[in-house]
């Protein structure tokens, strides 16, 4: 899926999960958004941005966070500004990470676990993490430059086995078919 001719301006990533029951410890899951040169859109991210941090340039930022899953709706929010992203980004990944702190977990231990991601009114995807149910953490979305220098959204659902900050530096690195 990809966007019309104008390309993505401001874009949301939304994260739910139903908190841990009450003889347990916490779930914490994270957004995390990698940003990749145009040198090197698959090499290392130039930063990420992650729990209640946001990038050099405030273009990328989490507008809401949650560390238990506690409340309504959407308890993790991460702001995108992609029209304002410097030239020499070409690539931004934005996944989703399960804390490993209280032991092994996976998406298929989270209950009512879902990523939203936004454009405005116009869902770009909605997801329930079920086809990587056996991850600790999962790719969301691709944004890419086209040769117009508009943003394209790409639906890249993919579930890796690491923690959250292995999670971020390999989470971009390999083409998405």
């Amino acid at each position: 899926m990809s966007s019309d001719s104008k390309g993505l301006w401001r874009v949301e990533v939304r994260l739910k999960w139903d908190p841990s029951p009450w003889n347990q410890p916490p779930h914490h899951l994270d957004i995390i958004a990698a940003t990749y040169s145009a040198d090197a859109p698959y090499g290392r991210p130039v930063y990420a941005v992650h729990t209640e941090s946001r990038s050099p340039d405030g273009t990328i930022n989490m507008s809401r966070h949650s560390e238990t899953g506690q409340g309504l709706g959407f308890v993790e929010v991460m702001s995108l500004e992609l029209d304002r992203l410097a030239s020499s980004f070409a690539r931004v990944v934005v996944g989703v990470a399960i804390h490993q702190n209280s032991g092994p977990k996976t998406f298929s231990d989270i209950s009512n676990a879902g990523v939203l991601v936004v454009e405005g009114y116009k869902e770009l995807l909605k997801d329930d993490f079920a086809q990587v149910a056996g991850s600790t953490a999962a790719t969301v979305a691709e944004f890419t430059r086209d040769t117009s220098a508009a943003w394209e959204f790409h639906e890249m659902v993919r579930g890796f086995d690491s923690d959250p900050v292995v999670f971020t530096a390999e989470m971009g690195n390999t083409p998405w078919p």
